[in-house]
């Protein structure tokens, strides 16, 4: 399926003009920014830089002079928006491991515990942005309006994935590991041409920071100065592997070689994340090229359904990083404020039961895909090779009949 540019699709700016308005900003902007980052992360002060941190475990809210700005203006509406859009994220996501163990989806890939990481940098884009995911940003595709049961058709083996990437501005899930950030990054430069006034979000873990990818994406968005953000989801584990096996500094420490800023934030705090990603994004639609967030969470569940966590990590680090679960926080921090009452997670409870049983339904009721879509768009106008396949393929399918009796 073919990518359309976001400036197709929207408002253009005059590439002239953002030409001769963004450079200044460039020289002054960056730097400043780029050094309230490294303070607010507290690089250099110690082997374990603090986080960008708005709301603690315990759901109190902690001011921070760099990023308060970017949450001043939200609404008892907004943060009750945000609880829903993770507890109804967290529902379809167990829903989804539920059907896998029942034989109805091949694979899944949880992102138990990490809502507040895709719901808050998901929350702070604009429609006219563009997302590149990997294959577990269900949060991220849910607030981009992308149907749940979507998602599940390539899990299904029913179809490729399942939405139109230019409906929502959300590509495709990537199995790949790591090449969305070179795809996020080329588009970044694309929208730079068509002097679109838009940013670009690559999402990644821990994992696909070690990847050479992930490295050119880097490169060539700093040297083009693309309007990107990479976005490191670090839930501590690369499959069995752990994030100090593969780094020898903080993940988000690797932006300055670089030549652009990082910033590590609280992964579990929805506060934090929306107004890092929206610094971020702001950064990227002036002008004053990438970043990179690394969200500091944990996978409390499996990599996928064919992996076992028990035989590489211990029960005290799950339950330690269970105690800083991300929907409970703001939860606390609800009622604490009087912003939420038993009657709303009363009604939220039923909301989310509700989709777990669309959702059911809606997997069992996929229809099997065509055996020959397969086929259908290789080439726009045909090839002599996919016909012969596709006529190999058909003498194939038609042997199981005649084995059958005709059948």
């Amino acid at each position: 399926m073919t990518v359309e540019s976001t400036a197709a699709r929207t408002s253009r700016r005059s590439a002239g003009t953002k030409a001769g308005t963004t450079g200044t900003k460039r020289t002054t902007s960056t730097t400043k920014k780029a050094t309230g980052a490294k303070r607010a992360t507290g690089a250099g002060k110690s082997a374990e830089p603090d986080l960008v941190q708005l709301l603690t475990p315990e759901g109190k809210r902690v001011k921070n002079a760099e990023f308060d700005g970017y949450v001043d203006g939200i609404t008892a509406d907004d943060l009750r928006g945000l609880y829903r859009d993770m507890v109804l994220t967290r529902r379809f996501d167990a829903e989804a491991t539920a059907l896998q163990r029942q034989g109805e989806l091949g694979l899944w890939a949880s992102l138990l515990g990490q809502e507040a990481a895709q719901i808050g940098s998901g929350r702070a884009l604009r429609d006219d942005d563009y997302v590149f995911p990997t294959y577990r940003e269900h949060g991220v595709a849910w607030c981009r309006g992308v149907d749940p049961t979507n998602l599940l058709g390539m899990f299904r083996g029913v179809n490729n994935g399942g939405w139109d990437p230019n409906g929502n501005n959300f590509h495709l899930y990537t199995i790949v590991i790591g090449s969305q950030a070179l795809h996020a990054t080329g588009y970044a430069m694309g929208v730079t041409k068509d002097g679109a006034d838009s940013a670009v979000i690559a999402y990644f873990g821990d994992g696909a920071s070690s990847q050479g990818d992930v490295a050119e994406a880097f490169t060539f968005s700093a040297v083009y100065n693309a309007p990107v953000v990479f976005f490191c989801q670090n839930n501590q584990w690369a499959i069995s592997e752990p994030t100090e096996k593969q780094s020898r500094v903080p993940l988000y420490q690797r932006a300055q070689g670089f030549g652009f800023p990082g910033v590590r934030v609280d992964g579990n705090d929805v506060l934090a994340n929306l107004a890092v990603t929206k610094w971020a994004l702001e950064r990227a639609r002036a002008g004053e090229g990438p970043t990179l967030v690394e969200a500091f969470t944990y996978r409390m569940g499996a990599h996928t359904t064919s992996d076992d966590p028990t035989r590489y990590r211990g029960d005290e680090e799950r339950l330690a990083w269970e105690a800083k679960d991300p929907i409970l926080r703001l939860r606390r921090y609800l009622e604490a404020s009087n912003h939420a009452d038993e009657g709303f997670f009363a009604e939220l409870e039923t909301e989310s039961e509700a989709l777990g049983k669309r959702v059911r339904e809606a997997v069992r009721a996929m229809p099997d895909p065509d055996h020959f879509a397969i086929f259908e768009n290789v080439y726009a106008d045909g090839h002599a090779l996919v016909d012969e396949e596709r006529a190999q393929f058909a003498a194939y399918q038609a042997s199981f009949a005649d084995a059958d009796g005709g059948k």
